[in-house]
């Protein structure tokens, strides 16, 4: 490989590059019961799991699109390819990275999978367009009796549980029609379940990769965190650059039992070809704490607004999100959060970047229930824009119902001061480099939320969407 190679490998292209498609089995464009009934079958499911797959398609059938929010008339699901399950002899992953295709491996390999795994992290699982092909956890985690497995295998392995919680209570296939989309064509993902008073002291990780152009991913995630526990989920998610629209809808369910603590992280990095449509949401419990990490980049479109229902008395839950939207892009993001009962806390502190006629936007909700008494809720957003042709707007909501009860919402929006780059100018940075510093103090909230590995390669996605915008 030569030096120009190796110093592409380092920077866009990390996430850019495309492999050659090899599928064992790839399901037929469109959205119908057969389609259902054919990924079922493949994966070997109960009757049940068909069942509930079966309702969400006729919730999806009869839901209305979304009459708010960004433009999505380009959404044409019966053009995508719902479900491709890689050529890989072992269903349900590997567990050992060598046993993995070659082609799968360079394709981890170049976003830094195998090293995050051996430096940071307790476990760690890679999923190939819809089926995770390498799952893996720390032993000494799993003689604590946590599990750490895709979603396909606890269906199998951990039936009872998952029948209980799959899309019941947190995210029921009726919450939205793209909830219902996912309902019926979900694949892979992620199960984690987390025994009373136990705490993983290292982050496990999931990565997303989408290869094929024209696909969709639509990965679960089932987090349990039982009474006094504490783990630590990371998320990262990419796709390389086609002219044909991808489509990601995934649903993460999160449940927080008694006194628990859940940190979800997101580092996500779409290609510019794909609507980015999740539905993610969290059930706390008394004294539990659910904290949302989340920074967005890349895709056409994100809407994307992680919710907590704060059930117990003294349940608290936080909310850290960065968006970065450029040319021809509709970041729509923020947080809902739902003070279910008494001495419940939340903050949601939201940064927003917009460049090149770019548009960001954040859209909240804040619910304060009768009887919630001695409840607080804190706000605030923050956006910077580079030009005047760029959009950033702020929506929150909040619903207060409760008098004895503490709300604050602030929020700014500016651009980039010339005496601020005058005076790093002034220290020897040269124009560009005083910009990317000043992005770089600007999302410093949510940076310090990741481990030092993450927080690098945030920042480093952030100055790749920064090359030549800046000026």
């Amino acid at each position: 490989m030569s030096s120009e190679d190796i110093q592409e490998t380092n920077t866009e292209a990390q996430f850019e590059f495309k492999k050659e498609e090899h599928s064992a089995f790839e399901a037929e464009k469109g959205l119908d019961e057969e389609t259902i009934r054919v990924i079922s079958e493949d994966k070997d499911e109960p009757e049940w799991m068909l069942e509930r797959r079966l309702r969400a398609l006729k919730l999806w059938q009869e839901l209305p699109m979304p009459d708010w929010g960004p433009d999505l008339s380009e959404v044409e699901v019966d053009e995508i390819v719902p479900y491709i399950r890689p050529d890989i002899d072992v269903r349900g992953g590997v567990e050992e990275w060598e046993d993995l295709p070659e082609e799968i491996q360079d394709t981890f390999d170049k976003l830094g999978i195998p090293e995050a795994e051996k430096e940071a992290l307790s476990g760690v699982g890679a999923q190939y367009e819809s089926e995770i092909v390498y799952q893996n956890m720390q032993e000494r985690w799993e003689d604590k009796g946590v599990i750490f497995c895709d979603m396909d295998k606890a269906v199998q392995e951990h039936e009872e549980i998952v029948r209980e919680h799959f899309m019941t209570s947190a995210v029921p296939p009726s919450d939205n029609k793209f909830a219902a989309l996912h309902g019926a064509i979900w694949s892979g993902g992620s199960f984690v379940y987390i025994p009373e008073n136990t705490t993983v002291e290292m982050p496990v990780q999931a990565y997303f990769r989408m290869n094929s152009e024209g696909m969709g991913q639509f990965e679960h995630t089932l987090i349990i965190a039982e009474e006094g526990s504490e783990v630590h989920y990371i998320e990262g998610c990419s796709a390389p650059k086609y002219s044909e629209f991808n489509l990601h809808s995934g649903g993460v369910e999160v449940f927080v039992g008694e006194n628990a603590h859940v940190q979800y992280s997101t580092v996500q990095n779409w290609s510019r070809s794909t609507y980015n449509l999740n539905t993610k949401r969290a059930l706390v419990e008394r004294e539990g704490t659910m904290e949302w990490v989340s920074g967005s980049m890349g895709s056409k479109v994100t809407m994307l607004y992680p919710s907590s229902v704060l059930k117990g008395p003294g349940a608290t839950d936080n909310h850290i999100t960065i968006a970065m939207a450029g040319e021809g892009q509709d970041i729509d993001t923020g947080a809902k959060v739902y003070h279910n009962a008494p001495r419940t806390s939340s903050s949601i502190e939201s940064k927003s970047i917009s460049k090149d006629g770019g548009r960001t936007n954040y859209r909240g909700l804040v619910h304060i229930a009768d009887g919630a008494e001695n409840s607080s809720t804190a706000v605030e957003c923050d956006a910077l824009m580079f030009d005047n042709e760029s959009t950033s707007d702020t929506m929150p909501y909040m619903e207060i119902n409760e008098s004895k009860v503490d709300v604050a919402h602030e929020a700014t929006v500016g651009k980039i001061g010339d005496e601020d780059v005058f005076y790093l100018q002034s220290r020897g940075l040269d124009d560009d480099d005083a910009k990317q510093m000043i992005v770089a103090g600007f999302i410093e909230p949510i940076t310090e939320e990741l481990p030092i590995e993450y927080a690098v390669e945030l920042n480093r996605l952030i100055e790749l969407e920064m090359e030549g915008s800046l000026g």
